[in-house]
């Protein structure tokens, strides 16, 4: 039987959280911060990051959180941090990050103390950005508490502020022919709150790419283009497949789904849950870093890992 998070937090601890999404998302940056975001071929840009936190099977506690740098436009990686940890926060729809960004805060802090040549100049996210309930998702709140540029890619279209995966919706994927093509997700508000992009040519899935932080929609859209081999860009590919070979190697568990399957697959949500996991915000300072293991992250070379079918559909 899996072990569980704590129960739902009390409304007070909603209430809580609500309030520092707001102030949070005061922070965000929705336009271009770098001169690289600004030039067409990304000249400037040389790291990438990606993360990822993968379930170990049947424990919706323990957790590796993973942290990659790849090279661009090589794409290949240069560093890699992944660690087993535990988490304290339950699962609560909306609020993702509460659960998870501390760890992914506190790989970043270590990249920065051990190895600041290699920090990565953006960081893509398996989650929503500004395309949220409340505006301000995981992508938002990795990106305000790291200060560094971040985008949102989605693997399922959250629907919120009348976005819905109707047959309009569909019909509009179905015109989306080659990998590259886009089009807007412009909510009931008559704001855009990302773009649904067809990543790869092989691919008829599209990505749901929003604004994080520090980077407008079209460089992040062209971004994510950009790192794509397959239809999940390889920053977060690479993150979940070490992320999910790290459990493996130190646990000897079963391997947790394969990179490209629903995230919602990986944690135990509270019955009644229905959004997808790729949609929420940050953590407060008090959830700590939790238990970690002593393995310290490292410089890396690109190991050879086996391309998951379903990362190419």
């Amino acid at each position: 039987m899996a072990r569980e998070a704590a129960e739902l937090p009390p409304k007070e601890t909603l209430s809580l959280w609500i309030r520092e999404q707001a102030q949070l998302k005061a922070l965000v940056v929705d336009r271009d911060t770098e001169a690289w975001q600004r030039d067409p071929g990304f000249s400037g840009l040389q790291r990438v990051g990606g993360v990822d936190v993968s379930f170990v099977k049947g424990d919706s506690v323990s957790a590796c959180a993973s942290l990659v740098v790849l090279s661009y436009p090589e794409l290949e990686v240069v560093y890699e941090d992944c660690r087993m940890v535990s988490l304290k926060a339950p699962y609560v729809s909306g609020f993702l990050a509460f659960r998870e960004v501390p760890f992914l805060v506190a790989a970043v802090r270590r990249l920065r103390e051990k190895e600041p040549g290699l920090v990565p100049q953006v960081l893509l996210v398996d989650g929503n950005g500004l395309l949220h309930h409340r505006g301000f998702g995981v992508a938002c709140h990795l990106g305000v508490l790291t200060d560094l540029p971040c985008i949102g890619v989605a693997k399922k279209l959250l629907q919120v502020d009348g976005l819905e995966n109707n047959t309009q919706h569909k019909e509009k994927i179905g015109l989306l022919r080659a990998g590259g093509d886009s089009f807007p997700l412009t909510g009931g508000s008559g704001t855009v709150l990302g773009m649904a992009l067809r990543s790869h040519d092989h691919s008829t899935k599209p990505l749901y790419v929003s604004v994080g932080h520090k980077i407008s929609l079209e460089a992040a859209v062209r971004l994510t283009r950009g790192c794509c081999r397959f239809r999940i860009p390889e920053p977060v590919r690479q993150a979940d497949i070490r992320s999910r070979d790290y459990i493996r190697r130190t646990l000897g568990a079963p391997m947790p789904p394969a990179p490209g399957q629903d995230r919602s697959q990986k944690v135990q949500r509270p019955k009644g849950g229905s959004e997808e996991l790729q949609d929420e915000g940050r953590p407060p300072e008090a959830h700590g870093q939790g238990p970690e293991t002593a393995e310290s992250p490292r410089p890396t070379r690109p190991a050879a890992a086996s391309v998951e079918p379903s990362c190419a559909q």
